[in-house]
Parts: structure tokens; sequence; C-alpha cells
């Protein structure tokens, strides 16, 4: 039987009134892959990081069956962002009352098996599934944004979401690399979409403006887009989505079209996000600001230290240029980042598990 020590950093979690669900006790769960098969695990590439194994959670006396009452969450593996996957993967289960009914659905660009190995060994329960996205899809139709990390190929992944996981799958929880889940999972999964396509917390109060060039705003073609929608920010790196809504509607083909016209006439300088908005906002399901509490990276320029916005949190996300576990490898993390900590599995993290 696996038990949790908490470290020091969680009275912080107490005095931000995040809750804490703590599951510890062990189970038995079928794993199911794709892409890769293995009859053996095999030690970590060089460039793999190696983690501890996970305790393993068991469902609430409530839950369903797995079969029955599936929860889908999809998100990117890349060696870069490996140990922020593994500690978002980490606080979900953790956080759940049925931890078991969770299915990740993983797309990566290179089947490796030393990623898919790693995740095996550090949760040997966990029911998921590897995809490969070919990068060829979007090589083509990328642009150049103010920050590196936005322009690789997996970034983009997001968008052929619907096209990539099986068809049986109607609903998915798509989750970036750098989130950490402080509250049950299956209360986003239970969200009411109503005839939307996708549902995220909106931020009406941002300055929607600046996502778009000049060049964007001075052409009434172009800007006649929200004409007949009121268009508020939304952050792409949590959304809960109605794949089925999103493969009969062509959504994939729509936000393709406006990466064209990027390529033709340079209209956002932010990566995948915004021909999502250009598609979709103002026309989403608007869920409470406690599922995404993001900006936590900082900018996507220098990644400065930023604190929590007041009000509930469920979730925290580092999206910005800094990311947690490079800023505490470094000695110089921010305050926000010690939240993070508790769920790094990395071998050489202080923060430990007991058995």
């Amino acid at each position: 039987m696996a038990f949790l020590r908490i470290s020091s950093s969680f009275p912080l979690l107490g005095l931000l009134s995040l809750s804490l669900l703590l599951t510890t006790t062990t189970t038995s769960l079928t794993t199911t892959t794709t892409g890769i098969r293995l009859s053996i695990i095999r030690k970590p590439a060089p460039n793999v990081p190696i983690f501890r194994e996970a305790p393993a959670f068991r469902n609430g006396e409530t839950c369903g069956s797995p079969a029955a009452d599936p929860i889908h969450v999809s998100m990117t593996l890349d060696a870069n962002y490996l140990r922020g996957t593994m500690a978002a993967v980490l606080s979900i289960l953790q956080h759940s009352t049925c931890p078991e009914n969770v299915m990740f659905h993983f797309l990566c660009s290179r089947l490796e098996p030393e990623i898919h190995s790693s995740i095996k060994s550090t949760f040997p329960y966990l029911s998921f599934r590897v995809y490969r996205f070919d990068p060829n899809r979007v090589r083509g139709k990328i642009s150049k944004s103010i920050r590196q990390a936005l322009d690789q190929p997996l970034n983009y992944a997001r968008i052929y979401l619907a096209d990539i996981i099986p068809v049986e799958v109607k609903r998915v929880i798509y989750l970036d690399s750098d989130i950490v889940m402080v509250d049950d999972i299956a209360k986003l999964w239970g969200v009411d979409l109503g005839d939307k396509v996708l549902a995220a917390p909106e931020y009406c109060h941002a300055n929607f403006t600046r996502y778009f060039t000049g060049a964007f705003w001075s052409d009434p073609e172009l800007a006649g887009t929200f004409g007949n929608r009121q268009p508020c920010y939304f952050n792409t790196g949590v959304m809960v989505v109605d794949v089925d809504k999103w493969r009969q509607g062509g959504y994939t083909q729509k936000v393709e079209d406006w990466m064209v016209v990027q390529k033709q006439k340079r209209i956002y300088h932010l990566g995948s996000l915004p021909p999502f908005l250009l598609v979709l906002a103002g026309n989403i399901k608007a869920i409470d600001h406690r599922w995404n509490q993001h900006g936590l990276g900082g900018d996507n320029i220098e990644g400065k230290c930023r604190s929590l916005h007041p009000g509930p949190i469920s979730l925290l996300h580092w999206s910005g240029k800094g990311k947690p576990w490079l800023r505490l490898d470094s000695r110089k993390p921010c305050t926000v980042d010690h939240l993070w900590a508790p769920y790094d599995l990395y071998r050489s993290s202080k923060h430990t598990f007991e058995e």
C-alpha cells in the first residue's frame, strides 16, 4: 500500500484554499496502448528523465465501471515537457474520485519506446493509449511566432485531435502539459456543453484586439469575422471538446483555413491560439475561471513571476515562458512554483513518496 508524504509546500495550498483530495490505496488497472507494443520495459534514453513510480489510486464506492463511465483526457507527449506531463497525470489521479475511469490519450510526433516505457514504469496501472501526430500535417502551415516553443508542430496537434482519437470517443478534455489539477476532473468532464462544440473559461476583460495585428483589424473583411459575435479570449490549454460536433462541423478545416491566411498576410503572432479564437471566440460554452488559473509561467518573452488571481482554484496552469520544473532546478523559483513541486516525480526531486 502506497502512502503520500506531504511536503512542506502543502500548507501553502491550504492558505490558497486549494482542496486536496488524497486517495492513497492501491489497485490494478488494465493498460491499453496503441502505436507501440513492448514486451519489456526498456531503460530510458539519456534524454528521457527518470521518474519514481507513483502510487496507484482506487475508485470510490460511487464510481461506475471504467468501461461504462470513462473520462477521456488528451495531452501531448514531448521529451522536453515530459516532467510536466507526469506531474499533471499524478495530480489528476490524486484528486479524482474515480481515477480508474480516467483514460489518457497521448499525442506525440514520434512513437518513442523510451517515453512509452517511462509512462508505464511511472504509472503501472494507468489506462492510456499513444497516437502519432504526423508533423507534416502542419509544417507548411506554421508561421513563426514570438516564442520558438509555440512553433513546434506538436503544439498544433490539438487542432487535429478529433481526427486522431477513436471515433467512439465523443467527448475529450484537452490539457496542456504544464498544468496541475487540484480538484476532481469529473466535475470538469460533467460540464453541460449545450449546443456548443467547446467549453473553456472565457476572459472578456482581456484586451482581445492585441491577439491580432494591425493588418488584421485594418482589413474590413478580416475584422468582420467577429461582426456577429462578442468575442472573448479563451486559453486552449484547458478545453472540453465535443469531438462529434467538431468532426461534423468541419472545425479542423476552419482552423486550417485561417492558418493559410496567416501565411499570406501576417494577422497574428501567437502560434496555434489565434486561429482557434478566429473560429470559436464568442461561440463557446463559458465555464468557471477556477478551471484555468493560467499565466503562471509569466509572459511569452521574459517569463516573469506572477501571483495567483483571487478566487477558488481547481486547476493551475503555467502557461507562458517560465516552467516550474526549470525555475525550481535553477533555484530561482517563483512562489507559485512551490504549488507544482509536490507533484514532481522526477527521480532527483526532494519531494518523495514512501511505500
